[in-house]
């Protein structure tokens, strides 16, 4: 599944959008999972479409562990993380599509999309989706470096990567989680 070149590779400054975007997603994520608006399924769907493009190692192993635990079957969480469309139900494919859209703008859909998203399933539901895309994002980019470091803990490491790029990703997260942390708090205060 995985190569021997990250899919993707994240700046600091994108980690740092990512953990301010993903706290304030956040809440939506965990009133979803209570209430139910959105199917769970579906949202673990965006999150296995979203990994695919990104290409966390980590992520992928995790997720593929909450899909088992949720009833998804072993070829339909594969054809997910391979970029398979099988198993993608026609009335949750332009959500699926958004989802890989996210992740191939590394986080900077087109205004297009999201209107597109928003006429198929209403502004509640798209926004429930779009946060549990951010909080995967944010999980991936996260992810990736250490995904990156485990591989060359393993004496496999990328060829496109290198132990600074791991370490000072992975370094930064704690101090660039408090300062988004901060922020995402202000957002939400003043609902920015």
């Amino acid at each position: 599944m995985f190569g021997n070149q990250l899919k993707k590779k994240y700046t600091m400054g994108q980690l740092y959008l990512s953990f301010v975007n993903g706290f304030v997603a956040l809440p939506a994520v965990v009133k979803n999972h209570r209430k139910r608006t959105v199917d769970p399924h579906l949202i673990e769907r965006l999150m296995l479409a979203t990994t695919e493009v990104n290409g966390c190692e980590v992520c992928s192993y995790a997720h593929t562990r909450m899909a088992l635990v949720e009833g998804f079957g072993q070829d339909e969480i594969e054809a997910f993380l391979s970029g398979s469309k099988a198993y993608v139900k026609a009335e949750e494919a332009t959500a699926i599509l958004y989802a890989q859209h996210v992740a191939d703008t590394m986080g900077q859909p087109d205004l297009k999309a999201w209107e597109r998203l928003v006429a198929t399933y209403g502004e509640q539901h798209a926004a429930i989706m779009r946060a549990g895309i951010t909080v995967m994002m944010m999980g991936n980019i996260s992810g990736i470096p250490l995904s990156a470091l485990l591989r060359r803990l393993r004496g496999k490491p990328y060829e496109n990567s290198s132990l600074l790029y791991e370490l000072s990703m992975l370094l930064i997260q704690p101090v660039f989680m408090l300062g988004a942390a901060v922020q995402a708090m202000i957002a939400a205060l003043f609902k920015y």
